[in-house]
């Protein structure tokens, strides 16, 4: 942002000084209408009328883009609510099961852990852990 700022000051700069050292008196007729200026003048009004121009079609494109980022920011803060509370439910319902197993049978919430994925190239070629 910072970069493009000070290259558009240096872009206006230059534009200024080249329209001060073009200041001839010119005539600029457009239909019906007909204007004389010196050529400096015409110079930065049609700058400034391009930068105009460029300002406003690419603002419905920055404020879709601003719109579409504090959208997705809010989802990002709700799903990341909903995995908290998934986490805390996923601890309490283990916690339960460690109690309501038998001794003999599971001791810690660890032996209730998922077993690693084993992916199908794995079991072919032997390289991976033998599901039980």
């Amino acid at each position: 942002m910072q970069l493009t700022l000070i290259l558009g000051i240096a872009f206006a700069i230059g534009a200024v000084l080249f329209a001060l050292q073009n200041n001839a008196p010119v005539t600029v007729t457009l239909a019906l209408w007909s204007f004389e200026g010196s050529l400096a003048l015409v110079l930065l009004l049609t700058l400034g009328i391009g930068a105009l121009i460029t300002g406003l079609l690419s603002s419905p494109a920055v404020i879709r883009g601003q719109w579409r980022t504090t959208r997705l920011g809010h989802r990002v803060a709700e799903l990341e609510q909903q995995l908290a509370t998934q986490l805390e439910k996923n601890e309490k319902l283990t916690a339960e099961l460690v109690k309501l197993t038998p001794p003999s049978t599971a001791t810690t919430a660890q032996d209730f852990a998922e077993k690693p994925y084993v992916g199908l190239k794995s079991l072919i070629l032997g390289n991976g852990e033998k599901p039980e």
